[in-house]
């Protein structure tokens, strides 16, 4: 049985995508979700994720877009259940893509993964009934460098798929806007903005 896993790199430097080759059979498919080897061959160190998450979510539901201050953290992130719209902003200064927003779909069939540095903002919509979507962390969450930027922020200009059905408080009314994410990252040329 060979169990391959594909290394595709992103146009954002350090954005990567792992996507293995489930075996499908009549009971179903099996898939490899880690290996230490090709995380290595990428570039990354399997040994500097801390913490392993899951979430939840129903259909609609929209996360993010959330991020850290300071060092910001590191994530390997992926569906293991349903499907979302997966959403990254590159927010480190000095980025030749600084601004570029990405989307992914990831799923439970295709079973791609989803590499992204410190650095960026992170969020998802729900496409699917339940969904639960597993991120691999590098830093143990400190929710006092937790930091929120509005979803449906103009400057951005997300290509959401649909309406969100539930947000929390603080994605809904709490996040900042790119432009305040920008002045406090020390960023403040308009063309910046993308």
């Amino acid at each position: 049985m060979l169990l391959d896993m594909e290394i595709i790199r992103t146009p954002i430097e350090d954005l990567i995508i792992f996507r293995p080759t489930p075996i499908r059979d009549e009971r179903g498919y099996f898939s490899r979700t880690l290996d230490v080897q090709i995380l290595a061959e990428a570039g990354i160190d399997p040994t500097d994720f801390k913490q392993e998450n899951q979430s939840r979510s129903y259909q609609g539901v929209r996360r993010g877009l959330h991020g850290r201050s300071g060092n910001g953290e590191a994530k390997l992130v992926r569906c293991a259940n349903g499907a979302v719209l997966d959403v990254v902003v590159d927010s480190r200064p000095g980025s030749a893509t600084f601004a570029q927003v990405m989307t992914f779909v990831l799923d439970d069939q295709v079973c791609t993964q989803l590499y992204i540095p410190r650095g960026f903002l992170h969020g998802f919509q729900a496409l699917t009934g339940v969904t639960d979507v597993v991120y691999r962390i590098d830093e143990f969450h400190a929710p006092n460098s937790d930091v929120t930027v509005r979803h449906d922020d103009p400057d951005l200009a997300i290509p959401w798929p649909a309406p969100a059905t539930i947000m929390s408080s603080r994605d809904r009314e709490n996040g900042i806007s790119w432009a305040e994410h920008c002045r406090q990252l020390g960023v403040v040329k308009a063309d910046s903005f993308r």
